[in-house]
C-alpha cells in the first residue's frame, strides 16, 4: 500500500534490483526468473532455510562464480549479467548480520521454557497436539520484559477488553 506495484514473479524479475524472499516455500525465485533478471540483481532470502532461492539452478545457469566479499557471491551468466547470491542462500538477518538481538530472544526463549514447564505440570490432561501459546504465559513474559525495560503502559478496562474479545461492536 506504499504505492508497491504487486505482479507475478515472472513480471519483477524483469524490473526488480532487489528481491528478498520471505515466503517459507521453495523455489519463489527460479531458474525462469533468474533468466530474467537485469544485471547486478541482488538476491537474499529471510523467510525460511536455504530453499526458496533455487541455488541449484543458479549455479547451472552461471557461467562463472566468485566470492565477492564475505556473504556475496558473484554468479556471471552467458550473457554477461551478474547475479548476487547474499548469505548463500540463508536467512540474511541471521547467516550474514547479526541476527536476531538478545533482546527478541530473551522474550522467544522465555515462552518456551515457561510452555515447557506448562507441558510438564499439564501432561496427564493435554492431548497430542499442537498447542498455542496460553494467554496467561504470553502476557507474563511481556510483562516482565516491559518491567525490565523500565516501559510503563496503560492497563485495558474492562469495556475496552470486552470489545476485543467480541464481535457484536463495530466492524
Amino acid at each position: 500500500m506504499d504505492g508497491y506495484e504487486v505482479m507475478p514473479m515472472s513480471e519483477a524479475a524483469k524490473v526488480g534490483a532487489l528481491f528478498i524472499t520471505v515466503t517459507g516455500d521453495k523455489s519463489v525465485l527460479a531458474k525462469e526468473h533468474f533468466k530474467k533478471m537485469k544485471d547486478g540483481a541482488l538476491l537474499a532470502n529471510s523467510g525460511h532455510f536455504n530453499v526458496e532461492i533455487d541455488i541449484p539452478a543458479l549455479a547451472k545457469l552461471a557461467k562463472s562464480r566468485r566470492t565477492m566479499r564475505d556473504f556475496v557471491e558473484e554468479y556471471r551468466m552467458s550473457d554477461g549479467r551478474r547475479l548476487y547470491l547474499l548469505a548463500d542462500g540463508r536467512l540474511v538477518n541471521l547467516a550474514a548480520a547479526e541476527g536476531h538481538p538478545a533482546s527478541v530472544m530473551d522474550m522467544s526463549f522465555a515462552n518456551q521454557a515457561l510452555c515447557a514447564e506448562y507441558m510438564v505440570k499439564n501432561a496427564k490432561r493435554l492431548e497430542k497436539k499442537v498447542y498455542p501459546v496460553p494467554r496467561d504465559i504470553d502476557r507474563a513474559v511481556a510483562r516482565i520484559k516491559l518491567d525490565s525495560m523500565g516501559v510503563r503502559i496503560d492497563e485495558l478496562t474492562k469495556e475496552q477488553s470486552k470489545y476485543l474479545t467480541s464481535w457484536s461492536e463495530g466492524t
